[in-house]
């Protein structure tokens, strides 16, 4: 089987994108493990599946590397966004994508009738424990301590959609995120495993951010993940809500708004890369030698 793919990027969080609109993808979770490879396949931090929808303007199906499927990607959708300007799908301002966490508004920022960037109505910030979810009672879980490995993280849980882990840090380079992350993700106080965002305060409107996504290991840039970022700095105290927040990741900047009303609205742009054709009979090939 062969599929036509776009290789595209949001703040370096890279994935290939298939049109289905014109492609059916039979397995998909194997195929975002074979394509996701950086030796063996295209190399990204998975697969995402542009497909019409009967409530929005299309459906956009994300999967993480190890092939597991994921509900929601603030930087994934920017580049759907993006494919569906530039391919002629839609041919307005404001559109609407249907995820596994709901349909996301989006806005299109745009100069000579030319993509620029994309802002998402990423929905309000979840705090519940038992909708992130996370094991513990009470009506939330901020700046509560995690033990990991010995040493205590003040953490605050906080749902875009996926599970996010949150903690405030005075050095994001330092960290041994290869060590740490994965017991972070996998941490029995987060059933459906979690993001864990490492996040070190410059200032009240910007952040610098290292994150730890699961099923993906470390990323260059996280949307949801920046949203969850700068709704735990509003609840903490750290920065003020109804003010752009700079969220300075590996790959690039995000600029997000946490509301008065709970909403996060993140803007960012996305590029595309290459395309391409995958057979998926020699790709399959490749990892049997």
């Amino acid at each position: 089987m062969k599929y036509e793919f776009v290789k595209m990027h949001g703040a370096g969080n890279d994935y290939v994108y298939v049109d289905c609109f014109k492609n059916a993808i039979h397995d998909p979770n194997k195929l975002s493990m074979l394509v996701s490879d950086r030796h063996k396949g295209i190399g990204a931090d998975g697969l995402v599946m542009i497909c019409p929808s009967d409530v929005a303007d299309a459906k956009m199906r994300m999967f993480n590397a190890d092939g597991s499927e994921g509900n929601m990607c603030g930087n994934a959708i920017r580049c759907v966004t993006k494919y569906l300007f530039d391919n002629g799908y839609v041919d307005k301002d404001n559109i609407t994508i249907e995820t596994k966490s709901g349909i996301k508004s989006i806005k299109v920022k745009t100069e000579n009738n030319r993509f620029v960037s994309a802002a998402v109505n990423m929905g309000k910030a979840v705090f519940e424990p038992t909708l992130i979810p996370v094991g513990v009672g009470g009506e939330t879980f901020i700046n509560q301590p995690i033990n990991i490995l010995g040493k205590p993280y003040l953490c605050t849980a906080v749902s875009m959609g996926n599970p996010h882990c949150v903690t405030f840090v005075d050095d994001t380079q330092g960290i041994d995120i290869e060590k740490i992350g994965p017991v972070f993700e996998n941490h029995p106080l987060f059933p459906d495993r979690v993001n864990t965002e490492f996040i070190k305060v410059i200032d009240e409107t910007n952040l610098e951010m290292r994150v730890w996504e699961r099923g993906s290991g470390e990323t260059m840039a996280c949307g949801t993940g920046s949203c969850a970022a700068v709704a735990a700095a509003v609840a903490t105290g750290k920065c003020k809500a109804d003010t752009p927040v700079s969220v300075h990741l590996r790959g690039g900047i995000l600029v997000d708004t946490y509301l008065s009303d709970g909403t996060v609205i993140m803007e960012g742009g996305a590029k595309t890369v290459f395309s391409g054709v995958i057979d998926t009979v020699e790709l399959t090939e490749s990892f049997d030698k």
